[in-house]
């Protein structure tokens, strides 16, 4: 198959959101015979019948559904390379991939990213949210620069360093029996409903871990995907949760919570930062590596040990 030009992709997508070679035709400022033969070449290339020739108008075949879902693909992918070469044009002298789990960007990551943009704005940096064990693959694989991951997921084979340290709390409603107790371990808390994060969360496994060190089962009564969903359920009354007392304080707003130190060991959790080789990181990458660790450096107790 001869490969299509940019133009005809542009017009077979017109011709799909209008259902029709005429109006596609004039959105895409082309006489309707120029529109007519593209289309005819276009089919005889890939062999296949792309529309249904309808009195009313066109629809699309089976194999043009597909032929639209790649179009669509390579048209976006275009407007994103056209973006990022735009930021260039402007003044944009570095990009940096991103990547955290939802601790990190809740706590931590707006003060820390906001600091370093205004130090760099010049740097553009794409940051995604993504479970811990994702963010050590994608850095693995080399989808991102920098991820931020929870520590008790394995990086072998990565640079990993500690970055921060999050302390978990048991969280439940202010009228609930345990609230004014000054501190819990888990055990205590095990014949409640528990609201959490979905399974693949690397803090979801980490509470699994904890509820079998006592060989009592973990009540799971929902999981959702966010802290906030949690918060919000666990402020209706149906159940409680563990959950980063940092990431508590930034949604309890006008929430009626308690949160409750825990005693369990894995509760003062750690966040590292890990890269594959930082060496081979670009400058900007680096640049916003060391800016991490110093932010991690600044908080209380925070001694990030060497890279290995």
């Amino acid at each position: 198959m001869k490969r299509p030009d940019f133009v005809t992709l542009r017009l077979f997508v017109a011709i799909a959101d209008e259902r029709s070679l005429t109006r596609a035709a004039e959105r895409e400022h082309l006489a309707l015979a120029a529109v007519s033969k593209r289309i005819s070449d276009l089919e005889d290339q890939t062999g296949i019948s792309l529309l249904y020739r309808r009195p009313r108008g066109i629809e699309l075949t089976p194999a043009g559904h597909a032929f639209l879902h790649h179009a669509r693909l390579i048209m976006t992918g275009l407007s994103r390379l056209d973006a990022d070469m735009s930021e260039y044009r402007v003044g944009i002298k570095g990009h940096v991939r991103l990547h955290a789990n939802t601790s990190s960007v809740i706590e931590f990551l707006p003060d820390d990213l906001g600091d370093f943009m205004n130090r760099f704005p010049q740097i553009r940096i794409d940051m995604k949210e993504r479970l811990s064990h994702e963010i050590v693959a994608a850095v693995r694989d080399g989808l991102a620069d920098i991820g931020l991951y929870a520590g008790h997921v394995s990086a072998e084979g990565l640079e990993a360093r500690l970055w921060r340290r999050d302390r978990l709390v048991l969280v439940v409603p202010q009228a609930h029996p345990l609230a004014e107790t000054p501190s819990v371990a888990l055990e205590q808390a095990l014949d409640n409903d528990f609201i959490g994060l979905e399974q693949d969360a690397s803090l979801q496994a980490l509470l699994q871990d904890g509820a079998r060190r006592f060989d009592r089962p973990l009540r799971m009564r929902i999981q959702v995907r966010s802290f906030e969903g949690i918060c919000r359920m666990i402020d209706r009354g149906m159940g409680i949760g563990v959950l980063p007392l940092r990431a508590v304080n930034a949604e309890r707003h006008g929430l009626r919570l308690a949160t409750i130190p825990l005693t369990d060991g894995w509760a003062l959790r750690e966040l590292h930062l890990v890269v594959r080789d930082q060496e081979a990181l670009a400058v900007p990458a680096r640049q916003l590596m060391d800016h991490l660790l110093r932010c991690g450096e600044r908080d209380p107790g925070d001694s990030p040990p060497a890279l290995s």
